[in-house]
């Protein structure tokens, strides 16, 4: 009996994980400006580095150092920069700098680096256009290899909706086989592409050789990660369905699948069709996703803790940028986000959005220990250290991450699953009667 009090107690637990308290904090920024977010009770929020500009997405370079993005602004611009964020202090969570490494870039969105086979180190740069790579130098603060390599061009219209131009960024990561994948936005909200590689998540070698598709029918798949052998990807749904629908996505993707865009889409995590454009087959083969976030929430960037000894309240979890409609009256995203497979979704830090006045945008999350994590804000201009209170924070090294569990879809791709508690209760039920036999 007390086993069976013991299970039902860590159910009751894990029921709970998803939905911490969350408590006022007062941010006062180098301005002056002062407001309040409400973060995850127990945890701590830092401005850690301020003046930037659109500031976007993290990597960590081989020595040590964490390198970020800045699109400058929202303008179609080749203005975009490449910081170094420098001197870490673990007692104030600041950096002391912020170092210039590279400028004059067209919306670089993503950085990556990479060690080939010879032990050659590399740092990847995707813009809007091209994507780059440059050899790379432990400690150096400006490109020392004034050579780039041209790996891939991409479709560059811009924002100029007369050339069906849209969706600017393009993200890197790379897959513990040795490959790398690139995320490539579509051209419209909803349309036929001309151009195959749009849309697309493509998959090529390091060095750019044998470029292909790896999956389609992805709008705009801005976040991209690798966990073990999976590739995870949030994904913005379209705009033409009204305020509530379809879902914004997150996926892990599978090699040759397709899913669904222009023809299908996600509401409440099951497919449906689009009402205009149709194609033979319909959407009996489009894949449900992973996990699902409220329409127009905008979800950017994410980070998975699979620490065993991380707080409750991220442990198991992914945390994702929400980063907000541009329409303000729908108040949805402008949050940071607790998701689990099969459970309701969480808040972990929110407040970015108050009656009707923006305080920030979530673009990108980087964890840094099992405790603490880096996040940009692309509204404002800032990095944030989030960490639990109490603990002095390090930029450890880099190690291997366990994927995250329950990676197959619903085995019927048009039905979501709840299971969380109910995985649980089949548990529980389980040694009650299993207890019952013994009595």
């Amino acid at each position: 009996m007390k086993t069976l009090l013991l299970v039902l107690a860590i159910c009751i637990t894990a029921a709970g994980q998803t939905q911490p308290k969350l408590v006022p904090q007062k941010i006062t920024l180098k301005t002056g400006k002062a407001f309040s977010l409400n973060v995850a009770e127990g945890f701590e929020m830092i401005p850690a580095a301020e003046g930037l500009k659109r500031v976007r997405f993290f990597a960590k370079a081989p020595d040590g150092r964490i390198f970020v993005t800045d699109m400058y602004n929202l303008a179609d611009n080749k203005r975009g920069t490449i910081y170094i964020l420098d001197g870490f202090d673990p007692e104030s969570g600041k950096f002391a700098a912020v170092k210039t490494y590279l400028n004059g870039l067209h919306n670089p969105n993503s950085v990556q680096f990479y060690r080939d086979g010879e032990g050659q180190d590399w740092i990847y740069i995707a813009e809007t256009g091209k994507l780059t790579r440059r050899k790379f130098k432990s400690g150096e603060e400006k490109p020392t290899d004034t050579a780039p390599q041209t790996l891939a061009t991409f479709p560059n219209y811009g924002l100029s909706y007369k050339y069906g131009g849209w969706h600017l960024t393009r993200t890197i990561a790379f897959g513990e086989n040795g490959k790398m994948y690139v995320s490539v936005g579509s051209s419209c909200n909803s349309c036929v592409e001309k151009e195959e590689v749009r849309a697309t998540i493509l998959e090529m070698n390091p060095d750019g050789s044998d470029q292909r598709v790896y999956a389609k029918g992805l709008r705009n798949a801005v976040g991209l990660r690798w966990y073990g052998n999976y590739l995870f990807a949030t994904n913005q749904g379209s705009d033409h369905l009204g305020l509530q629908r379809p879902d914004e996505t997150f996926y892990a993707v599978k090699d040759g699948a397709d899913y669904g865009w222009p023809y299908c889409h996600s509401a409440n995590g099951k497919i449906i069709a689009d009402p205009k454009l149709k194609r033979p087959g319909g959407c009996a083969n489009v894949t449900a996703p992973y996990a699902h976030f409220p329409a127009r929430s905008s979800a950017l960037g994410f980070d998975y803790f699979d620490d065993a000894d991380a707080p409750e309240a991220l442990r198991g979890a992914f945390l994702v940028a929400l980063h907000g409609s541009t329409n303000k009256s729908i108040d949805h995203g402008y949050k940071i986000a607790i998701m689990r497979k099969d459970e309701p979704l969480g808040d972990f830090i929110t407040g970015f959005l108050q009656n009707g006045r923006v305080m920030g945008r979530p673009c990108d999350i980087f964890k840094l220990d099992e405790s603490s994590f880096l996040f940009t804000d692309d509204f404002s201009g800032i990095v944030y250290l989030v960490r639990k209170k109490g603990t002095a924070t390090t930029i450890a090294e880099p190690t291997p991450s366990v994927p995250p569990p329950a990676l197959e879809p619903a085995a019927d791709a048009n039905q979501t699953r709840s299971q969380g508690p109910g995985t649980c209760l089949s548990v529980v039920l389980i040694f009650a009667a299993f207890f019952r036999v013994l009595i």
